[in-house]
């Protein structure tokens, strides 16, 4: 038999309320129990707790969801409790005394929520998240995906696809019947088009984990180019060590930065030379050279004709330094704030290329692998071989389905959910 779980759902007391969810098959005779009489369903009244011995732990304002119509799946208890540590404890002992009761796992009422068909995985997905976001264009995102955003999005194109494959199959099977609508009759590979139009549409845009992990802009240069001087002036804090030695920083530094409401991750590196004897130094430069190849943006302090291609050439120190050369892209000075101002406006420029403000359907890695995958087997059906079409589709459609989780695997859940809180 399932368990009946609980969970405080609020925030960690004192407060001035605590929220405690119970949900399950033993739900309502918990409620009973604890509250004497349940209001009627989805009204909220206030109840005069008590445990087992009788005893009043508290007035609280008592709701019942019956199930299936609820964020579980399952009939729903919510307690709202004065939040007070000893109150809140005082409940959850009773409740886990109940039998077929007990806490929680973190992420558990959302688990329930999934198998019992309240939401698919991507939702699932944009529920977590929406409880991690830190920025607007997070929020926006999260929010977006967490509401069936992209469920939408692929159940429609799963409808369509399988429509195709019916269509597709009856002529495979029934090919000598009148009834049924030939091949010849409607063109596979443009109804297949119309499908991989919007399927690379929604490739295009930029990853969501991108507005999560932050724009990487790696700073780079050989050594003493004033790069660690420029990231703290950035970060507006002391984050790397600073000295007039050459070869201070050894090794890769990083920070995260949300600026005009997009997030960065700030890369400080090694200084970039032919040759070092230093085996640590060497090490700090490999790892430089590796990050010039993964960065979104590369701010270069060095000169102009070692500067990686697309890079923002910066002119660091430029109140010691007579930069009488050409083509650099700013000057700066960390006595200038007005200079550093300048290199977060161009790098804000390149960013708003790089990531959206949230409001767009936008995927997952784990979404755009399964995506690109039913793009491969669908631009590959011509109409010529009606047999590896058909196969290409449900292919194709095993694909759509794995991004609503319909093949989901237990280490998949176990990873997605402990993302969770204890009472999601």
């Amino acid at each position: 038999m399932i368990d009946t779980i609980f969970a405080l759902s609020s925030g960690r007391p004192p407060a001035a309320i605590a929220v405690v969810r119970i949900s399950g098959p033993a739900a309502r005779a918990v409620g009973e129990r604890l509250a004497g009489t349940l209001p009627a369903s989805r009204v909220a009244a206030v109840r005069r707790l008590r445990d087992a011995a009788g005893e009043t732990l508290d007035r609280a304002l008592t709701i019942f969801f019956p199930g299936p119509a609820t964020a579980t799946g399952e009939d729903l208890i919510e307690l709202h409790l004065h939040g007070g540590r000893a109150v809140v404890a005082a409940v959850e002992a009773a409740l886990a005394h109940a039998p077929g009761v007990r806490m929680a796992e973190p992420g558990e009422f959302t688990r329930r929520a999934l198998g019992n068909g309240r939401l698919d995985l991507a939702q699932t997905e944009g529920l977590a998240d929406l409880l991690e976001a830190e920025t607007e264009a997070q929020r926006r995102a999260a929010l977006t995906m967490a509401e069936g955003g992209l469920s939408r999005l692929v159940t429609d194109w799963l409808d369509r696809s399988s429509m195709i494959a019916a269509r597709v199959e009856a002529e495979l099977d029934f090919s000598d019947e009148d009834d049924v609508t030939h091949a010849a009759a409607f063109d596979v590979p443009a109804l297949v088009a119309e499908l991989l139009t919007e399927m690379h549409e929604v490739l295009a845009r930029p990853p969501v984990e991108r507005l999560r992990d932050g724009v990487m802009v790696v700073l780079a240069g050989p050594r003493n180019a004033g790069k660690s001087s420029l990231f703290n002036a950035m970060l507006g804090r002391d984050a790397a060590i600073v000295t007039d030695i050459a070869g201070t920083t050894r090794d890769v530094l990083e920070a995260a930065i949300v600026h005009r409401g997009i997030p960065y991750r700030l890369i400080d590196t090694a200084g970039i030379v032919a040759e070092t004897q230093d085996p640590i130094e060497a090490i700090g430069i490999e790892r430089a050279r590796g990050l010039l190849d993964l960065a979104d943006v590369v701010l270069w302090l060095g000169d102009i004709a070692d500067a990686p291609t697309g890079s923002v050439r910066i002119g660091a120190r430029a109140d010691e330094i007579d930069y009488a050369r050409q083509g650099l892209d700013h000057l700066t000075s960390i006595h200038d704030p007005r200079s550093i101002d300048m290199v977060w406006n161009a790098l804000h420029d390149r960013a708003s290329d790089l990531v959206t403000d949230g409001s767009t359907v936008l995927p997952h890695e784990r979404h755009r692998r399964l995506i690109a995958a039913a793009v491969s087997e669908l631009a590959a059906i011509a109409g010529a071989d009606l047999l590896l079409d058909a196969e290409r589709l449900r292919i194709a459609n095993v694909s759509l389905a794995a991004v609503l989780g319909r093949d989901a695997t237990e280490a998949m859940l176990d990873a997605l959910f402990g993302r969770f809180c204890l009472g999601k």
